[in-house]
Protein backbone atom coordinates (compact mmCIF):
# COMPACT_ATOMS: atom_id res chain seq x y z
CA UNK A 1 0.00 0.00 0.00
CA UNK A 2 0.88 3.53 -0.42
CA UNK A 3 1.70 5.37 2.16
CA UNK A 4 -0.50 8.38 3.10
CA UNK A 5 1.47 11.70 3.41
CA UNK A 6 0.81 13.64 6.67
CA UNK A 7 -0.20 16.80 6.48
CA UNK A 8 0.62 19.72 8.54
CA UNK A 9 -2.39 21.71 10.03
CA UNK A 10 -0.52 24.36 11.68
CA UNK A 11 -0.25 27.64 9.45
CA UNK A 12 3.28 28.87 8.23
CA UNK A 13 5.31 31.04 10.45
CA UNK A 14 4.86 33.51 7.62
CA UNK A 15 1.39 34.13 7.57
CA UNK A 16 1.05 36.07 10.73
CA UNK A 17 3.28 38.48 9.15
CA UNK A 18 1.84 38.33 5.60
CA UNK A 19 -1.73 38.80 7.39
CA UNK A 20 0.08 42.00 9.63
CA UNK A 21 1.43 43.50 6.50
CA UNK A 22 -1.57 43.03 4.37
CA UNK A 23 -3.13 45.36 7.24
CA UNK A 24 -0.94 47.51 7.87
CA UNK A 25 -0.45 48.78 4.06
CA UNK A 26 -4.13 49.93 4.25
CA UNK A 27 -2.94 51.76 6.85
CA UNK A 28 0.20 53.06 5.41
CA UNK A 29 -1.47 53.62 2.37
CA UNK A 30 -3.90 56.33 3.55
CA UNK A 31 -1.22 57.86 5.74
CA UNK A 32 0.73 58.49 2.55
CA UNK A 33 -2.62 59.85 0.82
CA UNK A 34 -3.26 62.09 3.68
CA UNK A 35 -0.03 63.38 4.05
CA UNK A 36 0.20 64.48 0.07
CA UNK A 37 -3.40 65.56 -0.02
CA UNK A 38 -2.60 67.68 3.04
CA UNK A 39 0.78 69.11 1.50
CA UNK A 40 -1.21 69.94 -2.41
CA UNK A 41 -3.73 71.38 0.15
CA UNK A 42 -1.30 73.60 1.91
CA UNK A 43 1.37 74.29 -1.20
CA UNK A 44 -1.52 76.16 -2.92
CA UNK A 45 -2.15 78.30 -0.11
CA UNK A 46 0.46 79.87 0.71
CA UNK A 47 1.20 79.73 -3.33
CA UNK A 48 -1.71 81.84 -3.36
CA UNK A 49 -0.53 84.31 -0.60
CA UNK A 50 2.77 84.92 -1.59
CA UNK A 51 1.90 85.28 -5.08
CA UNK A 52 -0.33 88.50 -3.98
CA UNK A 53 -3.36 89.97 -2.75
CA UNK A 54 -5.62 89.29 -5.78
CA UNK A 55 -4.59 85.47 -5.84
CA UNK A 56 -5.09 85.07 -2.60
CA UNK A 57 -8.19 86.29 -2.85
CA UNK A 58 -9.42 84.42 -5.92
CA UNK A 59 -7.99 81.34 -3.77
CA UNK A 60 -10.21 82.15 -0.87
CA UNK A 61 -13.08 82.66 -2.87
CA UNK A 62 -12.55 79.10 -4.28
CA UNK A 63 -12.30 77.53 -1.01
CA UNK A 64 -15.03 79.29 0.19
CA UNK A 65 -17.50 78.54 -2.27
CA UNK A 66 -16.63 74.72 -1.74
CA UNK A 67 -17.06 75.41 2.31
CA UNK A 68 -20.44 77.07 1.32
CA UNK A 69 -21.92 74.05 -0.88
CA UNK A 70 -21.08 71.11 1.57
CA UNK A 71 -22.51 73.36 4.57
CA UNK A 72 -25.72 73.04 2.61
CA UNK A 73 -25.30 69.74 1.46
CA UNK A 74 -25.18 69.10 5.52
CA UNK A 75 -27.83 71.30 6.07
CA UNK A 76 -30.43 69.60 3.62
CA UNK A 77 -29.86 66.73 5.40
CA UNK A 78 -31.68 68.72 8.30
CA UNK A 79 -34.57 69.05 6.38
CA UNK A 80 -33.81 72.69 5.34
CA UNK A 81 -34.42 74.30 1.54
CA UNK A 82 -31.42 77.01 1.53
CA UNK A 83 -31.20 78.35 -1.50
CA UNK A 84 -27.98 77.34 -2.92
CA UNK A 85 -27.34 79.71 -5.50
CA UNK A 86 -27.93 83.17 -4.11
CA UNK A 87 -25.69 81.68 -0.90
CA UNK A 88 -22.86 80.06 -3.06
CA UNK A 89 -22.62 83.62 -5.23
CA UNK A 90 -22.37 85.62 -2.04
CA UNK A 91 -19.95 82.67 -0.29
CA UNK A 92 -18.00 83.21 -3.50
CA UNK A 93 -17.80 87.36 -3.97
CA UNK A 94 -16.87 88.12 0.17
CA UNK A 95 -13.49 87.30 -0.11
CA UNK A 96 -13.11 89.12 -3.66
CA UNK A 97 -15.37 92.28 -2.49
CA UNK A 98 -12.57 91.79 0.51
CA UNK A 99 -9.88 93.42 -2.00
CA UNK A 100 -11.64 96.59 -1.91
CA UNK A 101 -12.57 99.37 0.46
CA UNK A 102 -14.76 98.16 4.01
CA UNK A 103 -17.81 99.37 2.49
CA UNK A 104 -17.81 97.07 -0.18
CA UNK A 105 -18.40 94.11 2.18
CA UNK A 106 -21.01 96.05 3.58
CA UNK A 107 -22.71 96.44 0.47
CA UNK A 108 -22.46 92.51 -0.33
CA UNK A 109 -23.90 91.88 3.34
CA UNK A 110 -27.06 94.12 2.43
CA UNK A 111 -27.39 93.07 -1.12
CA UNK A 112 -27.62 89.19 0.24
CA UNK A 113 -30.08 89.83 2.71
CA UNK A 114 -32.40 91.55 0.21
CA UNK A 115 -31.97 89.15 -2.16
CA UNK A 116 -32.93 86.09 0.32
CA UNK A 117 -35.87 88.93 1.58
CA UNK A 118 -37.37 88.97 -1.64
CA UNK A 119 -36.85 85.20 -2.47
CA UNK A 120 -38.61 84.83 0.81
CA UNK A 121 -41.64 87.15 -0.55
CA UNK A 122 -42.40 85.39 -3.51
CA UNK A 123 -41.77 82.14 -2.85
CA UNK A 124 -44.45 81.01 -0.29
CA UNK A 125 -43.68 77.75 0.66
CA UNK A 126 -40.05 79.19 1.82
CA UNK A 127 -39.55 78.65 5.60
CA UNK A 128 -37.95 81.17 7.60
CA UNK A 129 -35.47 78.13 8.71
CA UNK A 130 -34.81 77.88 4.92
CA UNK A 131 -34.16 81.92 4.95
CA UNK A 132 -31.46 81.34 8.29
CA UNK A 133 -30.02 78.68 6.88
CA UNK A 134 -29.61 80.54 2.81
CA UNK A 135 -27.92 83.75 5.12
CA UNK A 136 -25.81 81.61 7.45
CA UNK A 137 -23.89 79.70 4.76
CA UNK A 138 -22.25 82.52 2.92
CA UNK A 139 -21.88 84.28 6.20
CA UNK A 140 -20.02 81.58 7.95
CA UNK A 141 -17.79 80.47 5.36
CA UNK A 142 -16.86 83.07 2.55
CA UNK A 143 -17.61 86.33 5.15
CA UNK A 144 -15.49 85.14 7.93
CA UNK A 145 -12.60 83.64 5.29
CA UNK A 146 -12.13 86.96 3.83
CA UNK A 147 -10.40 88.03 6.65
CA UNK A 148 -7.47 85.95 5.01
CA UNK A 149 -7.84 88.91 2.13
CA UNK A 150 -8.21 91.12 4.76
CA UNK A 151 -4.56 90.37 6.11
CA UNK A 152 -2.87 89.82 2.97
CA UNK A 153 -3.93 93.50 1.32
CA UNK A 154 -3.03 94.81 5.05
CA UNK A 155 0.73 95.20 4.57
CA UNK A 156 2.21 95.17 1.15
CA UNK A 157 4.87 92.69 -0.52
CA UNK A 158 6.64 90.15 1.32
CA UNK A 159 5.94 91.30 4.85
CA UNK A 160 2.07 91.35 3.97
CA UNK A 161 2.51 87.53 2.88
CA UNK A 162 4.65 86.64 5.53
CA UNK A 163 2.01 87.79 8.58
CA UNK A 164 -0.70 86.26 6.58
CA UNK A 165 0.77 82.60 6.54
CA UNK A 166 1.97 83.06 9.87
CA UNK A 167 -1.92 83.58 11.03
CA UNK A 168 -3.16 80.49 8.99
CA UNK A 169 0.29 78.88 10.18
CA UNK A 170 -0.96 79.47 13.85
CA UNK A 171 -3.62 77.50 13.59
CA UNK A 172 -2.94 74.62 11.27
CA UNK A 173 0.32 74.14 13.87
CA UNK A 174 -1.64 74.48 16.96
CA UNK A 175 -4.33 71.79 15.32
CA UNK A 176 -1.05 69.61 14.92
CA UNK A 177 0.31 70.46 18.84
CA UNK A 178 -3.64 69.86 20.11
CA UNK A 179 -3.16 66.41 18.49
CA UNK A 180 0.17 65.36 18.98
CA UNK A 181 -0.40 66.18 22.58
CA UNK A 182 -3.64 64.83 22.92
CA UNK A 183 -2.79 61.50 21.67
CA UNK A 184 0.47 61.23 24.13
CA UNK A 185 -1.21 62.51 27.71
CA UNK A 186 -4.71 63.49 26.81
CA UNK A 187 -6.89 62.47 29.54
CA UNK A 188 -9.82 64.77 30.29
CA UNK A 189 -12.27 65.39 27.26
CA UNK A 190 -12.78 68.72 26.60
CA UNK A 191 -16.64 68.07 24.61
CA UNK A 192 -17.14 64.35 24.83
CA UNK A 193 -20.76 64.56 22.82
CA UNK A 194 -19.20 66.60 20.27
CA UNK A 195 -15.96 66.05 19.59
CA UNK A 196 -14.35 62.49 21.75
CA UNK A 197 -11.06 63.04 20.58
CA UNK A 198 -10.60 66.73 21.76
CA UNK A 199 -8.63 66.97 25.48
CA UNK A 200 -8.23 69.37 27.72
CA UNK A 201 -4.23 68.34 27.68
CA UNK A 202 -4.12 68.78 23.48
CA UNK A 203 -5.72 72.19 24.42
CA UNK A 204 -3.26 74.00 26.21
CA UNK A 205 -0.93 71.86 23.08
CA UNK A 206 -2.59 73.72 20.79
CA UNK A 207 -2.22 77.16 22.49
CA UNK A 208 1.88 76.80 23.04
CA UNK A 209 2.05 75.78 19.07
CA UNK A 210 -0.20 78.86 18.29
CA UNK A 211 1.97 80.93 20.87
CA UNK A 212 5.65 79.75 18.87
CA UNK A 213 4.43 80.88 15.73
CA UNK A 214 3.42 84.10 16.72
CA UNK A 215 6.55 84.57 18.63
CA UNK A 216 8.52 83.96 15.62
CA UNK A 217 6.49 86.69 14.22
CA UNK A 218 7.38 89.31 16.62
CA UNK A 219 11.03 87.98 16.14
CA UNK A 220 11.54 89.06 12.31
CA UNK A 221 10.68 92.81 13.26
CA UNK A 222 8.35 93.42 10.43
CA UNK A 223 5.40 93.94 12.60
CA UNK A 224 5.02 96.66 15.36
CA UNK A 225 4.56 93.78 17.63
CA UNK A 226 5.53 93.56 21.36
CA UNK A 227 6.15 90.36 22.76
CA UNK A 228 3.10 89.97 25.48
CA UNK A 229 0.81 91.55 22.20
CA UNK A 230 2.37 88.51 20.09
CA UNK A 231 1.57 86.02 23.07
CA UNK A 232 -1.75 87.22 23.49
CA UNK A 233 -2.40 86.90 20.07
CA UNK A 234 -0.95 83.35 20.08
CA UNK A 235 -3.35 82.10 22.82
CA UNK A 236 -6.73 84.43 21.12
CA UNK A 237 -6.14 82.76 18.07
CA UNK A 238 -5.91 79.52 18.99
CA UNK A 239 -9.00 79.73 21.24
CA UNK A 240 -11.28 81.06 18.59
CA UNK A 241 -9.36 78.05 16.09
CA UNK A 242 -10.83 75.22 18.81
CA UNK A 243 -13.95 77.19 19.23
CA UNK A 244 -14.49 77.09 15.27
CA UNK A 245 -13.84 73.68 15.51
CA UNK A 246 -16.20 72.25 17.63
CA UNK A 247 -18.75 74.39 15.80
CA UNK A 248 -18.32 72.49 12.84
CA UNK A 249 -18.11 69.60 15.05
CA UNK A 250 -21.59 70.21 16.61
CA UNK A 251 -23.01 70.75 12.77
CA UNK A 252 -21.87 67.43 11.25
CA UNK A 253 -23.55 65.85 14.53
CA UNK A 254 -26.32 67.59 14.04
CA UNK A 255 -27.15 65.96 10.91
CA UNK A 256 -25.12 62.49 11.30
CA UNK A 257 -22.19 62.78 9.13
CA UNK A 258 -18.31 62.27 9.56
CA UNK A 259 -16.69 64.66 7.40
CA UNK A 260 -18.62 67.54 5.34
CA UNK A 261 -17.86 65.99 2.26
CA UNK A 262 -14.77 63.97 0.28
CA UNK A 263 -13.16 66.42 -1.27
CA UNK A 264 -9.65 65.85 -0.50
CA UNK A 265 -8.61 62.66 0.21
CA UNK A 266 -7.79 61.70 3.63
CA UNK A 267 -8.89 64.75 5.40
CA UNK A 268 -12.89 65.12 4.60
CA UNK A 269 -13.85 68.04 2.73
CA UNK A 270 -12.39 71.80 2.74
CA UNK A 271 -15.26 72.72 5.35
CA UNK A 272 -12.97 70.42 7.46
CA UNK A 273 -9.87 72.14 6.95
CA UNK A 274 -11.51 75.53 7.04
CA UNK A 275 -13.01 74.95 10.02
CA UNK A 276 -10.89 76.81 12.45
CA UNK A 277 -9.43 79.12 10.04
CA UNK A 278 -12.98 79.89 9.67
CA UNK A 279 -13.02 81.94 13.52
CA UNK A 280 -9.09 81.89 14.02
CA UNK A 281 -7.67 84.39 10.90
CA UNK A 282 -11.06 86.88 12.09
CA UNK A 283 -10.05 86.85 15.09
CA UNK A 284 -6.28 87.70 14.14
CA UNK A 285 -7.47 90.22 11.94
CA UNK A 286 -9.86 92.43 14.02
CA UNK A 287 -7.20 91.94 17.14
CA UNK A 288 -4.05 93.93 14.93
CA UNK A 289 -6.31 96.11 13.66
CA UNK A 290 -7.73 97.07 17.15
CA UNK A 291 -4.20 96.96 18.64
CA UNK A 292 -2.81 99.42 16.29
CA UNK A 293 -0.55 97.30 14.13
CA UNK A 294 -2.56 96.64 10.54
Amino acid sequence: MRRRRSVSTRPSSSAPAEQEGAQASPAFTGLVTRVISGLVYVGLFIGSILFGSISTAVFVALISVLSSHEFFQMIKRDGKVPNELLGNVAAFLFPIAALGESMYLSALIFLLILAVGLWYVYSPRTRIADVAATLMGPLYTGFMLSAIVLLRDAVPGFPGALLTVGVCASLWVSDSFAYLVGRAIGRHKMAPRISPNKTWEGFVGGIAGSIIVWLILFATGFYRLNIFFALGCGIAVAILGVFGDLIESRLKRGVGVKDSGNLIPGHGGMLDRCDSLIFGCITAELILVIGGVL
